[in-house]
């Protein structure tokens, strides 16, 4: 993989251009993105078309080019509201003088300044200007103010430049700039921290062919465990059987049932700093197995299913004389609040996430969730998004905690 730019890899980028003669490395920036395994759209300003063309970035994305605010078609289908959801991080390679000016005073008045208002993840600029305009102290004054709102400022570099000048202004190489930008994705707030994560739903045989399980695709343990890793932590994932690629970088565990999850996670549980049960475990397991296919025969019977209690794992895990900090999950229905509560205090937690599985656009095997963090002194929501974001945000309110 080139360079350090693996945390980009299955990333939603959008690329931001602007109009300046750097526009044209705006090419090679999405060539390195999808290379290294990202999902690239490009929006581009009125004046970047005058340098590169749009048909040009969207035959290398592999996706429609945006351009206009008021695109009746865009917005029927992605729209500025809809870009900010669905990127993980924007990076605007060249930023002229005249958008970071823009941007640092918070102006919305086209699409790509638009979507930096309705975004909540990280921002990297790549500043591209004569050296003259990048010493002005009023440009000078709007990158402090940008750095003071968090947006990472990639850059410039020195050398020659198109108007014939040396100096300060020239903007970095894709690879540098993407070196840079990576690093928005890698913070390290969990660093050293030790992460036991579970996920997916157990299956419980009936027999051979048969059992009982509960609704869960796994995808957002298998977020949590993406974006720990991201933030520096080691993760030991244990998984029941889900559709999903394991996440590199971490010590993962396939089980079956909730006894062989309920034993994983007593095995791998020492040591470690946080605990996070999002397994959709079964409560119960048929008390006898049988051994051959049960097999029904024409007569109407009525066969009886005894069941027997699993082990709880996550009220094992907080009643461990020395303990995690542990969090569970609480997938309800109705009384969302109400029920996360009595979860939170009856299995002794330190946070409990809760979301609403009645809607079905945030229920299982949904690509986006809304949840609400509860502890016992305070209760904080997210709103709607990917689940990879709210993953993220879960992973960066677990590591004030702790």
């Amino acid at each position: 993989m080139e360079r350090n730019l693996k945390s980009l890899v299955n990333k939603n980028i959008l690329l931001g251009v602007s109009g300046g003669i750097a526009a044209y490395k705006s090419a090679e920036i999405v060539r390195h993105l999808r290379k290294v395994g990202a999902s690239v759209r490009v929006v581009m300003t009125k004046s970047a078309e005058e340098f590169i063309t749009p048909l040009t970035l969207q035959a290398l994305s592999g996706n429609r080019v945006s351009t206009e605010l008021l695109d009746v078609e865009a917005e029927a289908a992605m729209g500025h509201i809809e870009l900010a959801k669905w990127a993980d991080g924007i990076l605007i390679a060249p930023a002229t003088a005249n958008t970071l000016a823009r941007l640092s005073n918070g102006r919305g008045d086209d699409l790509l300044s638009t979507i930096t208002l309705a975004f909540d993840g990280p921002i990297s600029l790549a500043p591209a200007m004569n050296q003259a305009m990048w010493g002005d102290e009023r440009t000078q004054d709007n990158i402090r103010r940008l750095e003071s709102q968090n947006f990472q400022i990639c850059g410039p570099g020195s050398g020659d430049q198109a108007c014939g000048d040396v100096g300060m202004g020239r903007m970095l190489e894709p690879l540098e700039i993407l070196d840079i930008f990576s690093n928005s994705f890698s913070k390290g707030k969990m660093s050293g921290k030790k992460v036991l994560i579970t996920a997916g739903p157990t299956q419980e045989p009936i027999d051979p062919v048969r059992f009982i399980t509960n609704k869960s695709s796994g995808k957002m343990g298998y977020s949590l465990a993406e974006a720990a890793i991201e933030s520096g932590a080691k993760v030991t994932l244990v998984s029941g059987p889900v559709n999903l690629s394991k996440p590199d970088n971490c010590n993962f565990v396939s089980v079956q049932t909730a006894q062989e999850m309920y034993e994983a996670v007593m095995h791998h549980i020492k040591d470690k700093d946080v605990y996070i049960g999002t397994a959709a475990v079964s409560d119960y397991r048929p008390l006898n197995k049988s051994s051959t296919k049960i097999k029904k025969d024409g007569t109407g019977k009525i066969i009886s299913l005894e069941l027997e209690e699993n082990d709880d794992i996550l009220k094992s895990v907080s009643n461990l004389t020395t303990r995690p900090f542990v969090v569970g999950f609480a997938a309800e229905t109705n009384n969302l609040i109400e029920n996360a509560e009595k979860k939170l205090k009856g299995k002794n937690l330190d946070l409990i996430v809760a979301n609403d599985v009645s809607d079905e656009e945030i229920g299982f095997n949904s690509e986006e969730n809304e949840v609400a963090l509860i502890s016992e002194n305070e209760t904080t929501f997210l709103e709607r998004k990917s689940k990879k974001k709210i993953a993220r945000n879960i992973i960066d309110y677990i590591s004030n905690l702790i």
